[in-house]
């Protein structure tokens, strides 16, 4: 019986363990926030981003990375690599918008970000960080409420499908409270009216 629990123990690991690997490095946390529209993800190397480009019709890249950092876990970033990815993108015939945040974005960041969401001309677009699973779940949460009418609750579980409650999308963590605070730019208005 023991033996029987270790090796199911085992499978469900090894499952986890692939389907992470999977996600990360070969799918790169890629998912759609809204058909046609907008798509979230990790880092796509600059090799297959045309493929991802012409596959989904993305017009525009919105980069959240910030190199320079000292957190190079959330932000290994460096100056080449976003250079790359600013070539890549080119080269497909897409618009590359460097609007590198930090993991809670401040006004001015969330200004760039509007600004290329604003345009219709820029879209399907795509927000990508360096993993896919802080900044970018986060302005895609933000464009949700902003764009879509999405409230803040749905949009920050959205965020993480997963364990939200376990994420940095939990309660009480600080992307979980950036998300559940989150006034539209219309609710500023109102009440500074």
């Amino acid at each position: 019986m023991k033996k029987a629990i270790l090796i199911v123990v085992a499978a469900v690991v090894l499952a986890a363990v692939g389907f992470y690997v999977y996600a990360i490095n070969i799918n790169h946390n890629f998912k759609t926030i809204s058909e046609g529209k907008v798509y979230k993800s990790g880092v796509i190397p600059p090799d297959q981003m045309e493929d991802y480009i012409n596959k989904y019709g993305i017009k525009s890249v919105v980069d959240l990375r910030r190199p320079g950092t000292n957190d190079l876990v959330n932000n290994p970033e460096k100056a080449p690599e976003l250079a790359a990815e600013k070539k890549a993108v080119e080269a497909a015939g897409g618009k590359y918008f460097d609007v590198g945040s930090e993991q809670i974005p401040d006004q001015a960041t969330l200004d760039r970000f509007y600004a290329v969401m604003d345009n219709p001309d820029n879209y399907p677009v795509l927000i990508h960080c360096h993993h896919g699973e802080g900044r970018a779940p986060l302005y895609s949460a933000v464009y949700q409420i902003e764009y879509e009418g999405v409230s803040n609750e749905e949009a920050r579980v959205n965020a993480r499908t997963f364990l939200v409650e376990y994420s940095p999308f939990g309660e009480g963590k600080p992307k979980g409270e950036f998300l559940k605070n989150y006034k539209t730019r219309k609710q500023q208005q109102v009440a500074t009216k």
